[in-house]
């Protein structure tokens, strides 16, 4: 099939990858426009923009999908089909009736559940032990369209949200080359989403990515993999934020309050509402991170110190 690919950052190129070794034709890409990126705040390519400049496909980069300039270019390049992943902007049902096929989009859930921006980490830090990948027709609504298929995984004791969209891009892109193989024999068919199970995964802020140390451990611990690596747990100390890699809890060990620090040897613990936490990295203001033992050591942090 004749298909342009609509899809921004990194997470998205397996998709990328797949599609240009399936056969079909891919005529262009369509992604977000330039932004600014890096100390220099000099206007910078998207993944997927890269990686079609790289290999000469034709880059559209609308400000928005409902421009008349993209619409006409987008009918003179005549797609049967335009597979989605993390494109990042709502596109208009006249952009949708485009394609003879429509948009189809890769989606790292088990709709109906986690519809939204943020599934991976909406899944993670509220302890789901199961979670996949759907693709769906995309539509007006959000992540609301029939869906053609699924492929599950398991969410690991230790997954971060990075970990978890690793996998998920990987065995999506299979599972969105597999959808588009089915449409053009004739053979795919999608269903319906249930009207039971439905949940919303809002991105994610700054805010929510602050550790509650008020939390029972398993809540931190959910808490910290959920927000890794975007956007990046952290929490006070001194008066300055910190940044915090994944913590373990510490069924055995010593009764600490909310946030209060214990530094021995070769571990840090920070105290929840129930048992304490093994500290991972640390990342101090100004510095790189590093194990939470040599953080503590170079603070020199003493018996009673809190974390807020």
């Amino acid at each position: 099939m004749r298909l342009i690919f609509a899809g921004t950052p990194a997470v998205a190129l397996p998709a990328l990858d797949a599609i240009a070794a399936s056969g079909h034709d891919l005529v262009a890409v369509v992604t977000r426009p330039d932004a600014p990126a890096g100390r220099g705040r000099g206007l910078v390519r998207s993944p997927v923009g890269a990686w079609a400049d790289e290999r000469g496909v034709e880059v559209l980069t609308p400000a928005r999908p409902r421009e008349p300039e993209f619409l006409d270019r987008l009918r003179e390049l005549a797609p049967d089909c335009v597979p989605v992943v993390a494109y990042g902007a709502l596109v208009p049902p006249v952009a949708l009736e485009i394609p003879r096929h429509g948009w189809l989009n890769l989606h790292f859930s088990l709709l109906p559940a986690w519809r939204g921006a943020a599934p991976v980490q909406q899944a993670v830090l509220h302890g789901d032990e199961l979670t996949g990948a759907s693709v769906f027709a995309l539509e007006e609504g959000l992540d609301t369209g029939p869906v053609y298929g699924t492929v599950t995984d398991e969410i690991r004791p230790t997954d971060t949200s990075g970990d978890l969209l690793g996998r998920l891009a990987d065995s999506g892109a299979g599972l969105l080359v597999a959808v588009l193989d089915a449409i053009e024999a004739g053979t795919a068919r999608a269903e319906p989403q249930p009207a039971d199970g439905v949940s919303l995964a809002p991105k994610l802020t700054v805010d929510d990515a602050r550790v509650r140390w008020g939390d029972p451990a398993f809540a931190v611990d959910r808490r910290i993999r959920a927000c890794t690596p975007a956007p990046g747990p952290w929490t006070m100390f001194r008066g300055e934020r910190v940044k915090l890699g994944p913590v373990v809890p510490v069924p055995d060990g010593p009764e600490l309050k909310p946030g209060e620090l214990l530094a021995e040897k070769s571990r840090v613990l920070a105290g929840t509402a129930t048992v304490p936490v093994a500290l991972g990295e640390v990342r101090a203001a100004g510095k790189k991170a590093m194990p939470a033992s040599d953080w503590a050591r170079g603070a020199r942090v003493t018996a009673g110190e809190e974390l807020a």
